[in-house]
C-alpha cells in the first residue's frame, strides 16, 4: 500500500503538459526500483539491492559519458547521451529484482513489472528520446544488474531471474 502512494505521488508530481505516455515511463524508472528497495528492506538484503543499484547507474552514467559523440550515442533528436537509456535500465533493474526475489511465487506479478519496464522503454523511443538500440542495451544492463545477487550480507552470490513455471 505504502509502495502504490508513492507511486501515485511521483506520477502527479510530474509536469502537466507531458505526454501521459512518456509521464509513465518516467514514475516507472523511479517506481519500479522504489518498490524493489522497499521489498530489499523487508527481506534483510537492501545493502546488496543498493550496491547493485549503484553499479547500475554508474556503468549507465559512464556508457553515456564513453560514447558521448558516437553514432551510437545520438539521440534521434540530434542531441547526445544515449546509450543507453537510463529510464529503461532503472525500470528493468527494478522489474528484475521484484520479479526475481519479491514474487518468485507470484509469476503474474512478475510478468506486470517487467511489463511495465517494457512499456518504460517503448515510452522512451515513442517520446523521441532514444532508439530501439539504446532501449534494448538499458534493458539488458538493468536485468543484469536486478537479476543478480552478490551476496553483500548473505552467505554467497547469485543470479536469478524471475518467473518461473
Amino acid at each position: 500500500m505504502r509502495v502504490a502512494g508513492l507511486l501515485c505521488a511521483a506520477a502527479l508530481a510530474l509536469p502537466a503538459a507531458a505526454d501521459p505516455f512518456e509521464q509513465f515511463g518516467t514514475a516507472m524508472k523511479y517506481g519500479l526500483p522504489l518498490a524493489a528497495a522497499v521489498c530489499a528492506v523487508d527481506q534483510n538484503r537492501f545493502e546488496d539491492f543498493a550496491v547493485r543499484g549503484v553499479l547500475q547507474a554508474a556503468l549507465v552514467w559512464g556508457m553515456k559519458e564513453y560514447f558521448d559523440g558516437a553514432p551510437i550515442s545520438r539521440r534521434p533528436s540530434g542531441e547526445g547521451k544515449g546509450f543507453p537509456s537510463g529510464h529503461t535500465a532503472a525500470a528493468f533493474f527494478g522489474a528484475a529484482d521484484l520479479a526475481g526475489k519479491c514474487f518468485d511465487d507470484r509469476p503474474e506479478a512478475g510478468a506486470f513489472a517487467y511489463g511495465a519496464a517494457a512499456l518504460t522503454g517503448w515510452s522512451r523511443v515513442s517520446a523521441g528520446q532514444h532508439t530501439p538500440q539504446q532501449v534494448w542495451s538499458g534493458a539488458l544492463i538493468g536485468l543484469s544488474f536486478g537479476a543478480a545477487s552478490f551476496g553483500i550480507g548473505t552467505d554467497g552470490a547469485s543470479f536469478q531471474v524471475g518467473l518461473k513455471f
